[in-house]
């Protein structure tokens, strides 16, 4: 069960990446990247970041690159929340591949 003060630096974050991300991908044509879902730890030492990359064809090459610069990604947002958390979550990355599975399911539904 999270706490009141885990779901409201976990909105931050995902508020404060998804802004990180946007800029990025305005850079690059053809690429959507979504934060889903934060999740962060009991002790705010670490925030899992669920993304949802359009296409999903290059969702692993795109996952794989982001998880290389995550200690880039961490400086950024550290700069952004730096007056309102006293220390930055290390950051991880995992694809959220629920758009994907819905997407089998209706597939499959109206066979």
């Amino acid at each position: 069960m999270e706490t009141t003060r885990q779901n409201k630096i976990a909105r931050l974050i995902q508020k404060d990446l998804s802004n990180i991300f946007q800029a990025q991908t305005r850079q690059t044509r053809n690429l959507l990247v979504s934060v889903s879902v934060v999740r962060i730890s009991p002790d705010l030492s670490v925030a899992k970041a669920y993304l949802s990359i359009f296409p999903s064809e290059k969702a692993q090459e795109v996952l794989k690159n982001i998880n290389d610069h995550a200690s880039e990604i961490r400086y950024e947002l550290g700069t952004l929340e730096r007056h309102q958390l006293r220390i930055i979550p290390e950051l991880k990355f995992f694809l959220d591949d629920s758009l994907d599975y819905v997407d089998n399911i209706d597939k499959l539904l109206n066979q």
